[in-house]
């Protein structure tokens, strides 16, 4: 596989990670909103329950740290091909 191949199929990956990270941030949105706007009448009756926006909040930082360190990875690992093949 030539290097400007690897470099798309990196792409691709940084594509798919971030689609797959989205609900992360959907998750932290809400349960910030949750928390600091709502003031117990969210526009959800799950969203007034604590237990359950912190959980949110939680979930939604694992996947937004793993979506970031997996694009962080990608990224570096494409900038060293294009600074090994001057693309």
């Amino acid at each position: 596989m030539n290097p400007e191949d690897k470099i798309k199929e990196i792409d691709k990956k940084i594509t798919k990670v971030s689609v797959i990270e989205m609900p992360g941030s959907i998750m932290i949105g809400l349960g910030l909103y949750s928390k600091f706007s709502a003031n117990g009448d969210a526009f959800h009756p799950l969203l007034n329950n604590e237990s359950v926006v912190n959980i949110m909040i939680a979930i939604g930082v694992v996947i937004m740290i793993w979506g970031g360190y997996n694009i962080y990875t990608l990224s570096k690992e494409k900038m060293k091909l294009k600074n090994e093949h001057n693309l």
